[in-house]
């Protein structure tokens, strides 16, 4: 069994999930869920390489940040980006590390993995509890072929603070004044209906064992816990089903240097190809970190991930970084991340 697939198996019965054996050399990180399974490939590969190993606690993005702040680890990881406010009274900097998509993920028999359609307005409507069987008029208006199971449909959500929560919300609202006005966006929400579970690791497991389940997690975990992921109506009005070309095209566009610490969401994008739920994922590190040799050891791997990281993501349905994101954001490290003596942590190659 793989690390990935070893992990992603067991994350749900413990509070953290450790990639590799801690030691005093090893890197300690902690927050996201959403981009654990290929922190997991990374870190295999990068301790096969160097003999320096990552110990990433896959808490969900409110404990990483939370544990950043606490300066308990050398970066935290979010999928909710911080405001510039936020990151400037914290003294953090923040950049984007890869990118995925969200998925919606059923039990249903006899429904096969693409089969099934949704659109973000009747999505949002099964979340906020309106629909709740899965033979209703609106899901088989979009599955007229499907054969819908006259089953009650049992609701998976994230309940720990989560940066997938944001994303799928910031997605939900975008598309349906209903659920912007009564559920709004947030890392943590005031569910209206369903059963909450921790972690990605959590959420798909309890959509694997119940039957009539529909959850929203990476599509990653959605593919090693050979999950049912459904299609969306994107933006375009087409139908499009969840791969790296769908997730690349929703992130063709982005502005990244649009906002403080590269925070820019994917949700909804234009464009016929286009992932209506495509995320980026943050790193987060203090300008002037009490441990400046611990940063200094992360750099160095987020660095060889931008470098030789992208087969492995493609391999994994993420997207890595464009190229001229990567080269800006080293730029940022050089500038912006310091020991006491105002010495870069990271130093330009080129």
């Amino acid at each position: 069994m793989s690390i990935i697939r070893n992990a992603i198996a067991t994350a749900s019965l413990a509070l953290a999930v450790t990639v590799a054996p801690a030691s005093a050399a090893d890197i300690s990180g902690a927050g996201a869920s959403f981009p654990f399974p290929i922190y997991a490939k990374w870190a295999d590969a990068y301790k096969k390489e160097t003999g320096v190993g990552l110990n990433y606690q896959s808490i969900g993005s409110g404990g990483g940040i939370r544990q950043i702040k606490a300066k308990t680890v050398a970066f935290g990881a979010s999928d909710a980006p911080l405001s510039g406010k936020d990151l400037q009274e914290a003294g953090l900097v923040q950049f984007p590390m890869v990118m995925g998509g969200i998925v919606p993920v059923v039990n249903l028999p006899g429904i096969k993995p693409d089969e099934l359609v949704l659109d973000g307005t009747t999505l949002a409507r099964i979340f906020l509890g309106e629909i709740k069987t899965w033979d209703d008029a609106a899901i088989k208006k979009l599955n007229a072929k499907a054969k819908l199971p006259k089953l009650p449909i049992a609701i998976v959500h994230r309940s720990d603070g989560s940066g997938t929560t944001y994303n799928f919300a910031y997605y939900l609202a975008e598309v349906s004044p209903d659920w912007k006005s009564k559920v709004g966006v947030n890392t943590s929400l005031q569910w209206p209906a369903g059963i909450g579970a921790k972690g990605n690791e959590g959420v798909a497991n309890n959509v694997a064992n119940t039957r009539g389940a529909i959850g929203y997690v990476e599509y990653a975990y959605a593919k090693e816990n050979k999950l049912t992921h459904t299609r969306m109506i994107n933006k375009d009005g087409k139908a499009v089903s969840p791969t790296a070309e769908t997730f690349q095209a929703a992130a063709a566009s982005a502005d990244w240097k649009s906002k403080p610490g590269y925070g820019v969401i994917l949700a909804n994008q234009p464009g016929a190809e286009s992932w209506p739920m495509t995320a980026a994922t943050w790193i987060l590190v203090h300008a002037q970190p009490q441990k400046p040799d611990e940063v200094r050891a992360a750099l160095k791997f987020f660095d060889w991930a931008y470098t030789k990281g992208g087969k492995m993501a493609d391999e994994l349905d993420y997207v890595a970084m464009p190229l001229a994101v990567v080269k800006q954001v080293e730029k940022t490290w050089a500038e912006e991340i310091k020991d006491a003596g105002g010495n870069p942590l990271f130093a330009l190659t080129n």
